[in-house]
């Protein structure tokens, strides 16, 4: 079979290969393949001089030596995209891992499309409840927007994402997409059981690059997840959720990368390219007339450093961002979400209503005030306190038990049912909290609740 493009490897570091062509070199971003007994496929990143290129591998390398033949026809990494991808779980590809093969008409596309234009976006004013007590009240996601997941190792992003996707899966009509970058198979295996347990898997795609594969695959599986993302959107008019756990290892893969590529790192070792490199994946998320991409993503951080450049890149993109905090998780508080470092573009009176917006922010108020008051406490005790003082500690303390949850996905762990709160049961139990309403109940009777009716019970 004739080829437009044959070359030879004349090194191989690594995930990074070098091939030299005798006469015309391929554009950047073709796919090559080997010619071995072990094919391996590269992504032409970078060209050397007139006649070299050097690439990223997307599968791993062992085999491959200096002198074999590589080809190319000059076509980018395509994937399948439509219905039949419903209910199965692809790697970077398109390639069916769940031990089942793909129906036989398949459309393919390219996983580098351009992000829609400006004229032709959609920008909504609608927020999309979750059921999540905390998450709805004060940092309300928007409909298809963005939202980030923040924090540190251990601190329940995981957790929360997949209790997000039993939430609104179920409730949501349109199509789920799960992109696993860089994540652990066991928690891609459970999730696929629960969604299949739950009911909702024949409405959702799950595409995975998992930790074991090289950079370069890990790299590019977001763009394969959106692509299909896309097609649903453009093509069938659908609304999506795409869910994308963890945004921070498509950037680590993204600095591996250039490391092997010999690009000069910026500050604290990333990639001199990170802002477009996350731009680039993050600008296709929009919406359009035809339909929406609302997307939740999980976002590590760092040593729990939120001005890390990873955090902080990620952070212009989104219209919510969540943040997990440590000390919460510590002390008991789950989902333990920062009220106040958290924030929301959506939580504005002409968006979600006055009422909700008075009661956002007088939640907001009087845990910062808490806050401020705690070294107080710490250095010479509550009763030093004012009388307003001290009311303000017993709301605080109520509101932020009552803005714990029990959640379905942690049941086999807390022996707890899960709570789905609708937002204005929040609102209504905020409001009574900060009337002292319960003069004669305990703290305890706030932890661990659903709606403020089961204090009163």
């Amino acid at each position: 079979m004739e080829h437009k493009y044959s070359g030879k490897v004349i090194s191989v570091r690594g995930s990074v290969v070098d091939v030299r062509f005798s006469e015309a070199i391929p554009p950047l971003l073709s796919v090559m393949y080997s010619a071995g007994e072990k094919a391996v496929t590269l992504e032409v990143a970078d060209h050397l001089d007139m006649n070299s290129v050097r690439a990223i591998a997307m599968t791993p390398t062992g085999g491959l030596s200096r002198g074999e033949t590589v080809y190319c026809n000059g076509e980018t990494v395509h994937t399948p995209v439509g219905e039949g991808l419903l209910g199965r779980v692809l790697n970077v590809f398109g390639d069916p891992v769940d031990g089942r093969s793909l129906p036989e008409d398949m459309e393919f596309r390219s996983i580098h499309n351009k992000p829609i234009p400006l004229d032709r976006r959609v920008v909504s004013e609608e927020i999309f409840t979750t059921g999540i007590k905390v998450i709805d009240l004060l940092m309300p996601l928007e409909k298809g927007g963005k939202a980030g997941l923040f924090g540190g190792a251990g601190v329940g992003k995981t957790v929360l994402i997949t209790e997000l996707i039993n939430n609104m899966v179920g409730a949501h009509s349109g199509i789920s997409i799960f992109c696993g970058i860089g994540e652990r198979c066991r928690e891609g295996e459970e999730l696929y059981r629960e969604m299949g347990n739950a009911g909702v898997l024949d409405n959702t795609v799950m595409v995975f690059g998992q930790m074991n594969e090289p950079p370069g695959a890990r790299f590019r599986t977001g763009h394969t997840a959106l692509t299909i993302a896309e097609h649903f959107r453009d093509d069938q008019g659908k609304d999506v959720l795409l869910f994308i756990d963890n945004i921070f290892r498509f950037i680590q893969a993204g600095m591996e990368l250039s490391g092997l590529l010999g690009r000069l790192p910026s500050r604290m070792g990333y990639q001199p390219t990170l802002g477009s490199d996350l731009a680039e994946l993050q600008e296709r998320i929009s919406s359009s007339s035809s339909g929406a991409i609302t997307s939740i993503q999980a976002v590590y951080v760092p040593a729990d450093d939120l001005t890390d450049p990873a955090a902080t890149h990620t952070f212009s993109h989104l219209s919510s961002s969540i943040v997990l905090s440590r000390k919460r998780a510590g002390e008991g508080f789950y989902p333990a979400v920062d009220p106040l470092e958290s924030r929301s573009m959506m939580l504005s009176p002409a968006i979600v209503g006055q009422r909700h917006y008075d009661v956002a922010r007088e939640v907001r108020r009087t845990l910062a005030q808490y806050e401020d008051l705690k070294d107080i406490i710490a250095m010479l005790g509550l009763e030093e306190l004012s009388r307003e003082d001290r009311s303000i500690v017993f709301r605080a303390r109520r509101l932020e038990r009552f803005m714990t949850q029990p959640f379905s996905t942690t049941k086999h762990f807390t022996g707890m049912e899960g709570r789905l709160v609708s937002l204005d049961d929040t609102i209504v139990g905020c409001e009574r909290i900060l009337n002292d309403d319960f003069p004669d109940a305990s703290e305890r009777d706030f932890y661990m609740i659903g709606s403020i009716e089961e204090v009163v019970k």
